[in-house]
């Protein structure tokens, strides 16, 4: 399993891995730059780097996430969520147009809901049994 993680990580990150996780890393940038939204940066760096290598991890809601988190996530929606949501849908496209791309392309659309709130969230290794019907 870990071969084949490898594999699709490797396509990943030539198809639409690295512009996502550039996407990210500017989001993470701009947060950064005020005080207030350094969380919001943090969390957007710990995005980027799953976005580099996502197969054989996944993310899951961290059960201590409070309301903080649910506010946060409003905040991150309205500035920077909707924004890269719209980045992974477009960069599915063309991924849909090829045989190859396809799964690629579910994936890049299953990464919409953490890209919209990713606060109160965790990424865990498939590994430990947790995500994918682990649970």
């Amino acid at each position: 399993m870990k071969v084949i993680n490898f594999v699709l990580n490797v396509l990943w990150l030539i198809f639409c891995g690295l512009l996502m996780a550039i996407g990210y890393a500017l989001a993470g940038i701009i947060c950064c730059l005020l005080i207030v939204t350094i969380p919001f940066g943090i969390a957007a760096f710990r995005l980027a780097l799953f976005m580099l290598w996502p197969f054989g991890r996944t993310t899951v809601e961290r059960p201590d996430a409070g309301a903080a988190s649910c506010v946060g996530n409003v905040i991150w929606l309205v500035f920077a969520g909707w924004w890269l949501a719209i980045a992974h849908f477009l960069t599915s496209i063309p991924l849909f147009l090829s045989i190859i791309g396809i799964p690629f392309g579910w994936a890049n659309l299953k990464m919409i809901p953490v890209s919209l709130t990713p606060l109160g969230r965790e990424i865990v290794s498939t590994d430990r049994g947790e995500g994918f019907g682990g649970r």
